[in-house]
């Protein structure tokens, strides 16, 4: 397992939107939401207004680690792809790589069907692009070269003192 932070620059990030504001129209979703297995929102696209996005990503990562746990108990890697069915509206959550997780917010203008062949081609998409910013963040590393290597403690003290 990779222990280093990914890097990720704006036109990262621009794919990333690109990649599941399509998913949400396709999939005829609520809202589509990348987050990393450490809790953290990445990107959000769709039209949900006033859910808490910091609970969603906290939330979702604990769901797969406790799942994690179950799978494991049970002789499972892992349990790739989640759904919850609620009264009004589900959740899809895929595993996209091994740092990366996708949920879908759907109702019943979507299908479990539609949404879980949409998911296939943006996960894969989506894996695609994490995979591509961890080679070029282990490349910067190689070299050297991280956007905070010049950054010295002393600069940290300055920034918060005063």
């Amino acid at each position: 397992m990779r222990s280093a932070q990914l890097v990720m620059y704006d036109e990262d990030y621009r794919r990333i939107l690109q990649v599941i504001q399509r998913l949400v129209r396709d999939a005829n979703a609520k809202g589509v939401f990348v987050v990393d297995r450490n809790g953290q929102l990445i990107g959000e696209a769709g039209e949900l207004r006033g859910i808490d996005t910091t609970s969603l990503a906290s939330l979702t990562a604990g769901c797969i680690a406790a799942t994690g746990g179950l799978a494991k108990l049970v002789g499972e890697e892992d349990f790739p792809v989640h759904f919850h069915q609620g009264q009004r509206d589900n959740l899809h959550i895929t595993l996209v790589s091994s740092r990366t997780i996708l949920v879908v917010v759907f109702d019943d203008r979507s299908s479990l069907g539609l949404v879980r062949l949409r998911v296939k081609k943006a996960g894969a998409e989506l894996a695609k692009v994490f995979e591509e910013l961890q080679k070029k963040t282990d490349q910067e590393q190689a070299k050297g070269n991280t956007p905070f290597a010049e950054i010295t403690d002393d600069d940290i003290d300055n920034l918060f003192s005063s």
